[in-house]
């Protein structure tokens, strides 16, 4: 099989926390039937997932966390001392079997990695991963295991290459930049709304590495508010930069949609216009220094029905060479409008004019650039001497 492969079983959407809670992977489900309404799926191309082991699960996790998750599933916990390891909290609440589903989504990473790696695919894309805020030995932002981290650990291990990681959800991928810090194999990107506002707090343009690893961490901490132009400007001039700066084997991208103006959780003004680049620039990454590889993953996104399903879309038909513009299927309309709280959009673009002009517009803009000019000083000091 050369073809892109898509990583999903329902069994993944067993990741949940609760009704209540923002982070609902029912959007997995309601991007792989809105691809299947359009005849985007082959039967050859989606791959069950595997759960991962221990021992994969331990190339970034201690084992006294992974013990703790297990307990905490089996309903054989201490409060307090699930709280040290950041399970029971309003943002990671205890779940029944929360270690199984969680493994899950971590082994449907390391599938989507083998697949590209072995040569088996071109691309690969496991929408219920992305969960970048785990830590070594704690949970943290609704992520319990960082698949991401622990994929490229795996990666480099296993295959001994060089990474780029890119992240654009709208918070900053802080578990993915401190596992690989001071590692000079792993390059990580960033870019999302500023930490003055939005959790964790962390990404600044200071955050560059340390030891062998100096250098190879760039953020771009971008405005709230920040629109397509400015949005989109940030992402292409870094990623070309960066990349031809790193010169990766292999690009990791972490497709968080919840820069998208309808999100409930953030305060950025992306619309489809910026979902239809970043997959488009990624792929031209992957081709013109990788060999074509390229895993993607998901990420944050918490309009579910409205942002979701569209955005991630996006990134297999952009695998896959397909365009789509225009009406949405009907049949997924149809299908799905019964059931969303808000009322479907009809088009796979966002109406102009969908939102609230910005007053800061210029200001945002050009404070933008001048956080872009900062976080890449490095690469183009070092062109300029």
């Amino acid at each position: 099989m050369k073809k892109p492969v898509f990583i999903y079983s329902e069994q993944l959407l067993n990741y949940k926390f609760n009704d209540d809670h923002p982070f609902n992977h029912f959007r997995v489900k309601l991007t792989y039937d809105l691809l299947n309404s359009m005849g985007a799926l082959t039967e050859e191309q989606v791959i069950p997932p595997l759960e991962a082991c221990d021992e994969q699960l331990a190339l970034i996790h201690d084992r006294a966390y992974i013990e703790a998750v297990k307990k905490a599933g089996e309903g054989d916990y201490d409060e307090s001392a699930s709280l040290t390891f950041g399970l029971g909290t309003e943002d990671t609440p205890i779940f029944p079997h929360m270690h199984e589903a969680s493994a899950l989504i971590v082994g449907a990473t390391l599938q989507a990695v083998d697949m590209v790696m072995e040569g088996k695919a071109t691309h690969a894309l496991n929408l219920s991963g992305g969960l970048h805020h785990g830590f070594r030995g704690k949970a943290s932002g609704f992520c319990i295991y960082n698949d991401c981290s622990i994929a490229i650990e795996y990666m480099r291990r296993k295959y001994g290459v060089k990474v780029l990681y890119v992240d654009t959800d709208a918070h900053h991928g802080d578990g993915v930049q401190w596992a690989f810090y001071d590692d000079a194999d792993v390059c990580t990107v960033s870019i999302h709304e500023t930490g003055r506002y939005l959790f964790p707090g962390t990404g600044q343009i200071t955050e560059k590495g340390q030891g062998k690893g100096y250098g190879f961490s760039f953020n771009l901490p971008i405005d709230a508010f920040t629109e397509d132009e400015s949005w989109i400007e940030l992402y292409k001039t870094s990623l070309l930069e960066i990349a031809d700066y790193f010169k990766p084997d292999v690009i990791f991208t972490q497709n968080g949609a919840d820069a998208h103006f309808l999100d409930p959780l953030t305060h950025l003004c992306s619309t489809m216009k910026t979902y239809d680049t970043i997959p488009r620039l990624a792929k031209t990454i992957a081709d013109a220094y990788c060999g074509g590889r390229w895993i993607a993953v998901g990420g944050g996104g918490y309009d579910i029905w409205r942002a979701v399903p569209r955005a991630w879309a996006r990134i297999w038909l952009v695998m896959n060479g397909i365009e789509a513009s225009g009406p949405l299927p009907s049949t997924w309309l149809n299908k799905w409008q019964k059931k969303s709280p808000v009322t479907l959009p009809e088009t796979w673009e966002d109406r102009e004019n969908a939102y609230k002009p910005i007053p800061r517009k210029q200001e945002i803009t050009e404070k933008n650039a001048l956080t872009l000019s900062k976080a890449l000083y490095l690469i183009r000091n070092e062109k300029r001497t």
